[in-house]
């Protein structure tokens, strides 16, 4: 469905007719305005003739249709495509979730499609029409502004995730949080989100470098003004820094379920070892009682009244003596 449809004139939004089409040629004929048309997840009857009108090319229509798109920018002959990925973090429940935004922009036109919760486009137009100086750069200032948006709650997601990943870590290697059977899923659950994140995060860092001027051997991209490059290289210094937080994080719980492993196994091992012990004890006085049940009538000292006793604290020493032993070298 159809969100929002404005004509922009002069950095400020002004009245127009309702049809977009006759906005669009309006516009046109202006010549130093634009039409913004925002859509929430069309159908493909909705979106027919908004593609009939501006001219969008038919693969471009298809992705932007059927959404589940990497983030990428694409050039046609009458207008540009571009997809990004917003996210967004549950700390809760430890769940990164992913919308899509596709912006077209063209001769005078700016088409937004957004997909799930967690592309919210409405504070984005909010922004920049009280920013008139930004807006007068007509679409180029729409699609600087959405990439920054997206950008700039990347970062956030990302020290979201850090601080969460701070505590999880300190979870694992405190003297009873490791050792529960739930960790290692937990951490690998915390793995899969970071992987989410980076399917977001890391494909856009090509585009962003075309409209900075730095991708493709500096080929200028079209509907895009030059001057907007420096913007743009804010918006895809800012990515980078996300990329190798996500890169960080990555590693770090790799390394975290590493050292959680090797934990349980060490924890294993002292288990083995003290059950080993307490094994070894045991037999002592197992064996003493199972030569001497034996019944049998000529055994050593069987008739001497002194016997019972002796034989009580000889097993009791030799219990004493392993059990210092075992103490020692740290099997108890």
């Amino acid at each position: 469905m159809i969100v929002d449809c404005a004509i922009y004139r002069d950095g400020r939004r002004t009245e127009g007719p309702a049809d977009f089409s006759d906005a669009l040629d309006l516009c046109r004929l202006r010549g130093d305005a634009f039409v913004w048309i925002g859509l929430y997840e069309p159908t493909e009857r909705e979106f027919d003739r908004v593609t009939d009108e501006f001219g969008l090319h038919p693969l471009a229509v298809e992705d932007a249709l059927n959404a589940h798109q990497r983030p990428k920018l694409e050039v046609y002959d009458d207008s540009l495509f571009m997809v990004l990925k917003p996210v967004g973090y549950e700390a809760k429940s430890d769940i990164v979730s992913s919308g899509e935004v596709m912006v077209f922009i063209g001769d005078s036109f700016v088409v937004t499609v957004r997909h799930g919760e967690e592309a919210p486009l409405g504070a984005v137009r909010s922004r920049l029409e009280h920013e008139p100086e930004m807006l007068r750069h007509g679409p180029t200032a729409v699609l600087y502004m959405i990439a920054d948006a997206v950008v700039d709650h990347y970062v956030e997601v990302a020290g979201e995730l850090g601080t969460d990943l701070e505590e999880l870590e300190a979870e694992v290697f405190s003297p009873t949080g490791g050792g529960s059977r739930h960790t290692a899923s937990r951490i690998y659950a915390f793995k899969r989100q970071i992987l989410e994140f980076r399917r977001a995060t890391g494909p856009l860092a090509q585009p962003l470098s075309r409209l900075a001027g730095t991708g493709m051997i500096g080929a200028r991209v079209p509907f895009v003004h030059d001057k907007a490059h420096p913007f743009f290289r804010d918006v895809s210094d800012h990515l980078t820094r996300v990329n190798e937080a996500v890169e960080g994080l990555d590693r770090l719980v790799s390394d975290i379920l590493a050292a959680h492993l090797a934990q349980t196994s060490v924890r294993q091992n002292d288990d083995v070892r003290k059950i080993s012990a307490w094994a070894a004890m045991a037999a002592i006085p197992t064996m003493i009682a199972g030569i001497y049940g034996m019944n049998f009538e000529h055994m050593p000292e069987l008739r001497w009244p002194g016997s019972y006793p002796v034989l009580i604290a000889a097993m009791v020493a030799l219990e004493v003596l392993l059990y210092r032993l075992f103490k020692r070298r740290g099997w108890l």
